[in-house]
């Protein structure tokens, strides 16, 4: 599990973990409605992270948890 950073921009959602100094973008959701948002995303650079699905509130910090590795 890590704490990462969401905040929306332009049209883009970006995805910070602080840890390792990564920002990328969310390029597709599980799930992408305003009251129900987040389940798996897949990141610019391939990975799968799961983010509890939830109301769309950014920007905000949430505990993620990385399911892929990018290829």
């Amino acid at each position: 599990m890590a704490k990462v950073m969401l905040r929306e921009q332009e049209g883009k959602i970006f995805f910070y973990f602080a840890k390792k100094d990564m920002e990328e973008t969310i390029e597709s959701l599980e799930f992408d409605d305003e009251s129900n948002w987040g389940g798996e995303v897949e990141l610019s650079n391939g990975e799968i992270w799961w983010i509890k699905p939830g109301a769309k509130k950014l920007p905000k910090e949430e505990i993620c948890k990385k399911i892929k590795n990018s290829n």
